[in-house]
């Protein structure tokens, strides 16, 4: 499953998704990991949230980006929550490559039971039309 925070860049999307993290943590049963371009946020983050800086692992490409989250998957099956921040950045995507990536994250989520929460920076009217109605925050 996919949840969606759209918006411009600079409209709060990243604050919506740390509120989101933070609140989730307390009733989720299993492991939430968040991916992040930096560590600037490590400290807003609760502890038991694993913060992912994907810049240290050189994932130049959206096939990169794809087998790293298949990785993250693979090595914890108690995995329930993946939080993208940045999400066109840290995936190197281009706007015309988002529709098949949305549509490969939603299959392996649903495949393994993980929930993704993506904060992209781009109007929720841009997005694919299937995922529309996936958008939980539109700024």
């Amino acid at each position: 499953m996919i949840q969606i925070i759209a918006g411009n860049k600079g409209k709060g999307k990243t604050k919506h998704l740390l509120d989101k993290v933070n609140t989730e943590i307390k009733s989720v049963h299993g492991n939430i990991v968040y991916l992040d371009k930096s560590s600037q946020h490590m400290y807003e983050l609760n502890n038991k949230i694993r913060l992912i800086n994907t810049s240290e692992f050189g994932l130049g490409s959206s096939d990169a980006f794809f087998g790293f989250i298949c990785g993250i998957i693979s090595q914890d099956h108690d995995l329930e929550q993946v939080y993208l921040d940045s999400f066109l950045k840290i995936a190197a995507l281009d706007s015309a490559e988002v529709p098949g990536m949305l549509d490969k994250l939603n299959a392996i989520g649903e495949k393994y039971d993980v929930t993704f929460v993506i904060s992209i920076s781009m109007d929720a009217h841009e997005l694919p039309e299937n995922m529309q109605s996936n958008v939980i925050v539109s700024l």
